[in-house]
């Protein structure tokens, strides 16, 4: 059978039912948010849900995954991490693309569906997250490992990961109201932001590489 290019009103209808599901996602939970409610905000049929994601824990899985792809995608830490750039260079890359991020997402449904499967995680969501998890724990072994002259499969370099990553995360998918700490640094000009997160991460992984060092060579003593 020749190939045939999906129907583009088919990819219009899939694309509703994924922004209206993760409106509702985000809102209401996985457990609270049913099919029905779904075709109903998207304004298909429940056979429309069916065809393009087989059934509720396929749509939740297609939900997670576009939020994932939109808080962070594989493709751009590899850009950054795999690129040419001294390393320091690349932090602040990384640095300014979260700050971006959590600027322009702090509405965003991807964020909030984030939030709550980071918060109590669901066993639909772990499959889609964990392979995601390992790729992204890899790119940062390899680009923290260059920093701190630490090789990337020294546990050592697990906390760091943490370390950098916490604020980030903090930043990205944290609680948007109220009038706390963070919502006044989401206020602040997003390259003052994204230079404090780079320096203060920069000198923590510059000092635990300096430990490490100091300990291998006592060891070698």
């Amino acid at each position: 059978m020749a190939y045939r290019e999906p129907r583009k009103d088919g990819e219009a209808t899939r694309t509703r039912i994924l922004e209206a599901a993760g409106e509702l996602f985000a809102t209401f939970g996985f457990a609270e948010t049913s099919n029905k409610a779904v075709a109903a905000k998207a304004e298909v049929d429940l056979a429309s849900i069916n065809y393009h994601f087989s059934n509720r824990n396929g749509l939740y899985q297609a939900v997670l995954g576009e939020a994932t792809r939109r808080f962070m995608d594989i493709a751009d830490l590899q850009r950054i991490i795999q690129g040419a750039q001294a390393a320091p260079d690349k932090l602040l890359a990384l640095a300014e693309l979260v700050v971006r991020k959590a600027s322009r997402g702090r509405e965003s449904w991807h964020l909030r569906v984030l939030a709550a499967e980071a918060f109590a995680p669901s066993s639909h969501g772990q499959e889609v997250l964990h392979p995601e998890k390992t790729m992204k724990l890899t790119l940062f072994k390899q680009l923290f490992s260059d920093i701190t002259g630490i090789p990337a499969d020294d546990p050592a370099l697990v906390p760091c990961i943490l370390s950098v990553t916490a604020p980030w995360t903090m930043l990205l998918i944290g609680p948007r109201g109220g009038h706390g700490a963070l919502r006044e640094v989401l206020g602040m000009p997003s390259d003052v932001v994204a230079a404090h997160l780079h320096s203060f991460a920069l000198a923590g992984l510059k000092e635990v590489g300096r430990q490490y060092l100091q300990r291998s060579t006592a060891a070698d003593v």
